[in-house]
């Protein structure tokens, strides 16, 4: 699958794609509260466009480690005011990272485009939402829950777990009638600094799966235990993953400043052959 179609929008994967996140929480790990007001979110959004993201991605609780999940009413009440006030603004697909099927389909009415399950569509009820609404899937992998997933996870071989694991629940959603699917190895969730390295240095592994990959590595903890800066130095190290990770066979990279992960990935793809300008 080479492109993703999402209404009147063609995502094509013949380069590295950027997806600009939004995170319209008080309590996200990196820029919790920034963004709660439908305005800030607006501005924002616009300017990740401008700096070249070719998807926003829209949650509405956070998922950091040990973070406790909201209701399905609090998360729309964050999420829907945000959506309304983007949707017919922004020249690019909008996607919503939730875990819940409700959320997930209600935004999708309202006219998000894709579904990010963190999660990675356990939930059969998120499956048939997604194939009713026929929205593409974002499906990644997480090791436990946001409050259980960096209690000691341990993997005998990570990469061939992660892979077996977006295998499986791939073939579940096309089961269910789901037709474009997005895998994510989910650095960061349930995985040791030692996981996530292992994860990125082996990302033309997950090529085998023939599905377009995600990597999410900005701004996480894992910069920080190697580079040895505060939470707010993690700017360089980002995009160090970043090119890693394009260069490596990504196909979207989720980052939270998209100029310079542009400009990041614009390199790596140069340096793989692929004219990105």
């Amino acid at each position: 699958m080479r492109t993703l179609n999402c209404g009147r929008f063609i995502i094509d994967f013949d380069r590295p794609r950027i997806v600009g996140i939004l995170n319209v929480t008080p309590d996200s790990f990196s820029d919790g509260g920034r963004f709660l007001a439908p305005s800030d979110a607006l501005a924002h959004a616009r300017d990740m466009v401008a700096q070249g993201a070719d998807i926003i991605d829209i949650g509405g609780e956070s998922t950091r480690p040990g973070s406790r999940p909201v209701s399905v009413g609090e998360e729309l009440g964050r999420v829907l005011p945000v959506l309304d006030s983007i949707l017919g603004e922004l020249s690019v697909p909008i996607s919503i990272d939730t875990s819940k099927p409700a959320v997930a389909d209600e935004c999708i009415a309202r006219g998000a485009h894709i579904i990010n399950d963190v999660y990675g569509l356990r939930d059969p009820e998120m499956r048939r939402v997604a194939a009713r609404r026929g929205a593409p899937v974002i499906i990644m992998h997480m090791k436990g829950t946001p409050e259980t997933m960096q209690a000691d996870p341990q993997y005998e071989d990570v990469a061939s777990e992660v892979i077996g694991y977006l295998e499986r629940q791939a073939a579940l959603a096309r089961e269910a009638g789901i037709e474009q699917i997005v895998v994510d190895p989910g650095i960061g969730f349930g995985k040791t600094l030692e996981h996530n390295l292992e994860i990125l240095r082996r990302l033309g592994e997950f090529r085998r799966l023939d599905y377009p990959l995600m990597v999410g590595a900005s701004r996480k903890s894992f910069l920080r235990k190697i580079t040895g800066d505060g939470p707010d130095d993690t700017a360089d190290a980002t995009l160090a993953s970043v090119a890693i990770a394009a260069y490596n066979g990504a196909d979207l990279l989720r980052v939270h400043d998209v100029a310079p992960a542009r400009r990041a990935v614009v390199v790596a793809a140069q340096i793989r052959g692929i004219d990105v300008l």
